[in-house]
């Protein structure tokens, strides 16, 4: 399947003739494998990790959106520089885009994201990475964050890939290897307007990988709080009894506040969670979206013995006003 935008003009004379959306179906899961694009309102492909040798933490987010019958594409790169303690955001905005499966093929201008065998490869602004599973794609129970009232997305995830290559950091390429998270979602849910949500992907000293999630309404009324936990033999479970409760808030700049120290709790599981440097929040124009993600760490107990964390962590601030929008 290959998806290629037309120019404007046409997209806006056959936009009646494009099929709709398919609506979100709970009963209708879908194959842990299958990644690649969807006929859907609004479906994204993620990369992230924390690279502690060479003192990095990225991500990369690549989004397709089916606005009124209009192809929209977006894609961002975020690079944490904890060395110099310094983040810096690029964002992609071209709408020459192609999405191919099988195999995994996302591209948006230059950015691209292509499997070749069992691995891929993401050359994106800074970023320069050979991604090779250490897991199979898993689906997280039950299938999907979100909710009827706030809209539902499908989520899938490769946990835990080992990634080597190089990460521009100023003027220089920066020799990267460590491991990784890779997500995929789609379905019908405005993110950032109908719902808002705080998020970590961990990976746990003990071999498993961690998903956490909380939904909000605009409102700030929770909907949904839901964890998945990939265990060292790659199947995915839920989390039963999952609390996270929230510590440190942090200002941002722009006025917003967002949690950033947590307390996780659940039968056999018990973590603190905090980030490794408070400035990460990234005003995305693209997407029109404001929110904080970047490198987060954590310890705990799992059962009866000691475990520690690290990952990401994403709490979504909200909508971009007009005024920062035009700024």
């Amino acid at each position: 399947m290959r998806l290629h935008p037309a120019p404007a003009l046409l997209c806006v004379l056959l936009s009646a003739c494009m099929p709709a959306p398919l609506a979100f179906d709970p009963d209708r899961m879908p194959a842990a494998d299958a990644l690649g694009p969807n006929n859907s309102g609004t479906e994204w492909w993620y990369v992230s990790g924390v690279l502690p040798e060479p003192g990095l933490a990225f991500h990369w987010a690549a989004f397709k959106v089916n606005y009124r019958g209009l192809p929209l594409y977006a894609s961002h790169v975020a690079v944490t520089d904890l060395r110099g303690n310094t983040v810096n955001f690029e964002e992609n905005g071209a709408q020459s885009a192609r999405f191919g499966f099988p195999p995994l093929d996302i591209e948006q201008g230059t950015w691209k994201l292509v499997q070749s065998g069992n691995t891929y490869r993401l050359t994106a602004g800074p970023l320069n990475l050979t991604l090779t599973p250490q897991k199979a794609p898993v689906v997280h129970p039950p299938g999907y964050s979100g909710t009827a009232e706030v809209g539902r997305l499908y989520y899938q995830s490769i946990t835990r890939l080992a990634a080597t290559g190089t990460v521009q950091v100023g003027a220089e390429a920066r020799p990267a290897q460590g491991t990784v998270w890779f997500d995929h979602q789609w379905g019908d849910q405005m993110p950032g307007r109908a719902a808002l949500w705080d998020w970590f992907g961990l990976h746990l000293s003990d071999g498993s990988d961690l998903m956490l999630y909380r939904v909000r309404t605009p409102a700030g009324q929770i909907v949904q709080t839901v964890g998945s936990r990939v265990g060292a033999d790659g199947v995915a479970r839920a989390v039963p009894g999952l609390t996270m409760t929230p510590g440190r808030v942090w200002r941002s700049p722009t006025g917003r506040d967002y949690v950033l120290e947590w307390t996780v709790q659940a039968p056999g599981l018990s973590l603190t969670l905090a980030p490794l440097r408070d400035e990460q929040e990234l005003i995305s124009k693209t997407t029109r979206v404001a929110y904080w993600e970047g490198p987060v760490k954590g310890a705990g107990t799992s059962g009866d013995a000691a475990v520690t964390a690290e990952g990401m962590g994403e709490f979504v601030g909200g909508a971009l006003s007009s005024e920062e929008l035009n700024r």
